[in-house]
């Protein structure tokens, strides 16, 4: 198990800096970021600057954590110039970029640049030729791709990443084709738990519910790595918590929810780093103590 941190792109440089080197100080295995151009409230209300730009910065800062997105999606990026900005970035963290990448939602990015709302199903039909051909970018020097939403002529892609084949990917989904290109595509899987904990009337309002459903989520992630004939032990699962009803309120909690996911199949809990006033209002002294467990399981 890994206990990772992320913060929200919220922070003027001097704060980020410090923020950022403060998560690799404090064991953290990685820290991420969210990648929208803006977010509900009340962050839609204040600062929130660019994911990747962020990230950039952080890796001037730190020298071991891993450094990534959660998650990247088509809302807004093109497979081309991520495919740019991930060599760039990976170059800059010295190989340590991990990008998670996930459909996009029906929310603030959707639309926008003016492009009309997509149902659910047309998102994971974009989703899935967005991954292919950043996979097909990251891997190629130069590539032509022809797509119903996305189009490549002449691309190139040099030096490309110092990660060899490409930089990792974490995919988020939990619906039966998200959960097949995870397995297809995807060196991790990304879940932020039970859907039903969003539904006031969802009926997962306990700890044991949310548990019960990501062990449901983790047996059908295994059934989409047999089904392409892939080993599920050989892709991470990553829990993005903050949106779980999980106590967070001691050190002893914490642990007691890290060990209790690890029994479930998850590999990596991300822990946001502390917001006051905000659903993410952790105290500081938990928070240090997950860095601290987090060092502690890597060593």
């Amino acid at each position: 198990m890994r206990v990772s941190t992320c913060l929200l792109p919220i922070y003027p440089r001097h704060q980020a800096r410090e923020a950022w080197r403060r998560a690799e100080d404090l064991g953290f295995f990685a820290a991420y970021t969210y990648d929208h151009l803006s977010w509900r409230e009340p962050f839609r209300a204040g600062p929130w600057y660019d994911g990747l730009l962020t990230l950039a910065q952080a890796a001037e800062v730190t020298s071991r954590v891993r450094l990534g997105t959660l998650v990247t999606s088509p809302n807004f990026r093109h497979p081309v110039t991520l495919a740019s900005e991930a060599v760039t970035l990976d170059d800059v963290a010295s190989g340590r970029l991990f990008l998670g990448i996930g459909a996009g939602t029906d929310g603030a990015d959707a639309s926008v640049l003016g492009q009309a709302p997509l149902t659910a199903p047309r998102r994971q039909d974009r989703f899935e030729e967005f991954v292919d051909h950043l996979d097909a970018l990251l891997r190629t020097p130069e590539s032509t791709l022809e797509g119903e939403w996305f189009t490549a002529r002449d691309a190139v892609t040099r030096p490309g990443p110092i990660t060899v084949p490409r930089v990792p990917f974490g995919i988020a989904g939990i619906g039966r084709r998200g959960l097949a290109l995870a397995a297809r595509q995807g060196q991790a899987w990304i879940t932020t738990g039970d859907p039903r904990t969003f539904d006031p009337d969802g009926g997962c309002h306990t700890a044991a519910d949310s548990r019960a459903g990501i062990a449901t989520q983790v047996g059908r992630l295994e059934e989409a790595c047999h089904a392409v004939g892939r080993d599920p032990a050989s892709i991470d699962r990553i829990l993005l918590t903050g949106f779980v009803p999980e106590q967070f309120d001691s050190a002893a909690a914490v642990e007691d929810m890290v060990a209790a996911h690890t029994e479930l199949g998850i590999t990596e809990v991300v822990i946001h780093a502390p917001i006051p006033g905000t659903v993410f209002d952790l105290e500081q002294g938990v928070y240090e103590a997950a860095g601290a467990l987090a060092a502690r399981l890597e060593g």
